[in-house]
């Protein structure tokens, strides 16, 4: 669960203000703050990746169990090279893919 902290914003020089009881012992220090629509932009998009992260490692986990029959190894890398490239797909989805940061 999250808390949200209602605050005042100036729409001139950005400062922000939120006005709580002082009991005296107050001290300013410098913080960094996120808008919540930034934020729960960035929360959503974590979410994709983490399923998106899922549907591949589940995709993944079939390299480790596969067991080509006798005389069939060059079927069975044939399959698994097919199969990774639609992990790959997976990974490459758009609007799925990590923002790119420079």
């Amino acid at each position: 669960m999250i808390d949200y902290i209602q605050a005042w914003q100036c729409i001139g020089c950005g400062k922000i203000e939120a006005p709580q009881p002082c009991i005296g012992v107050c001290r300013d220090r410098k913080i960094l703050m996120v808008g919540k629509d930034d934020y729960e932009r960035a929360q959503g998009e974590i979410e994709a990746l983490r399923a998106q992260l899922a549907k591949a490692h589940a995709m993944l986990q079939r390299f480790g169990l596969a067991r080509p029959h006798e005389g069939q190894w060059e079927r069975s890398w044939t399959a698994l090279q097919a199969q990774l490239r639609e992990v790959l797909a997976v990974l490459d989805a758009p609007g799925q893919a990590p923002p790119k940061t420079s």
